[in-house]
């Protein structure tokens, strides 16, 4: 194993058992804090550890130096799905997390115990598939026998625990009740665990005072959270041997307006775009092992530059800056392995009518 692997491996694990520490603890002060902070850290270890492994570079770079720094967090995430594999549904379960740790370590937010259950559970299954996958080993290698874990009450489906949390949000904020700190945490809680889903999700007031409009409105759950609607769990197993998995299913048809739509939506979410469409062209061309023409004839063949998920046009004052969203990517890579590039180029290149 490589030198810095095998360091930031034990980086992550030391923090994975903090993290199993803070959350079995008796203590209950900053319980939750502790929980989340550990695991988001412990996974952004582990995902650098095994990136390198695979010999992939873990630091940013500029055109013609490297910048000195560790990539973040989310490239880590966008890396390993890349060159680690991981699903959608593990790739989720690490936005949510990152997304909670983010408002509990920067402002207020809170989760109910079953809901911090679930999603401590789920770390630990993703955390020791990852170790299995890249290093061939178990994260049971690695903790003392008499490590177990506790709980005092078995969690319950992801249905019941996130409706149980938005009615205790509701009834806080009932007229005199003054606990409207309290219920805006939870309501934060819930923004956070829609990264479970997508991918542009950034908690911010906006969002938080809309949920609370409809929280105080008494609108029902799918109308002010229409993306959880969409998350299940798949629980197996029991004791020790208890896995957890966030998963995607088919919920009730939801219906997105814009963020200047006049119309009343509870929960109307602001993207950050620049999140979402952050390749350049030619850094596009250059994942995909291409000449920046022979990439462009490509686009033109799939009609990604037609597709409003692929792409995005931002425009500084005179300037124009085209980029591209990871759905551009894994479309022109599955290409790659189906057409004839030298067909595609001699039909679609830079300069043909």
């Amino acid at each position: 194993m490589r030198r810095v692997s095998r360091a930031l491996k034990s980086k992550a694990i030391s923090s994975l058992k903090r993290g199993a520490g803070a959350f079995n603890g008796m203590d209950d002060d900053g319980r939750q804090t502790a929980v989340l902070l550990h695991l988001q850290h412990a996974h952004e270890m582990l995902l650098k550890a095994a990136l390198r492994e695979r010999g992939i570079d873990v630091f940013e770079r500029s055109p013609r130096r490297s910048v000195g720094r560790s990539i973040g967090y989310e490239k880590c995430v966008r890396l390993a799905r890349e060159h680690l594999g991981l699903s959608e549904d593990q790739q989720g379960t690490l936005r949510a997390i990152a997304s909670m740790r983010d408002d509990e370590q920067h402002w207020i937010a809170d989760l109910s115990e079953g809901l911090l259950y679930l999603h401590a559970r789920a770390a630990v299954t993703l955390f020791d598939e990852v170790l299995r996958e890249v290093f061939g080993e178990t994260l049971a290698d690695y903790l003392p026998e008499r490590v177990l874990p506790i709980s005092t009450r078995p969690p319950a489906d992801i249905d019941v625990l996130i409706d149980e949390q938005y009615t205790q949000a509701r009834e806080l904020l009932r007229p005199r009740k003054r606990k409207r700190v309290e219920a805006r945490a939870l309501l934060r809680g819930l923004l956070a665990m829609e990264s479970h889903v997508s991918e542009d999700v950034a908690v911010n007031e906006r969002d938080v005072n809309r949920v609370e409009r409809g929280a105080k409105d008494d609108k029902n759950l799918a109308e002010v959270f229409p993306r959880l609607s969409g998350l299940g769990t798949e629980i197996r197993g029991d004791g020790p041997a208890l896995t957890v998995h966030f998963t995607k299913r088919r919920g009730a048809p939801v219906h997105y307006i814009g963020a200047d739509d006049p119309r009343e939506a509870a929960a109307v979410r602001e993207v950050d775009l620049q999140r979402k469409y952050y390749i350049a062209p030619n850094d596009l061309a250059e994942r995909l092992g291409l000449t920046a023409p022979r990439a462009v004839a490509l686009r033109r063949a799939l009609g990604i530059d037609d597709d409003g998920d692929c792409v995005h046009e931002f425009v500084f004052g005179s300037q124009r800056h085209k980029r591209y969203s990871d759905n551009a990517y894994r479309r022109m890579e599955i290409a790659l392995d189906e057409v004839d590039m030298d067909e595609v180029w001699e039909q679609h290149r830079p300069g043909r009518a």
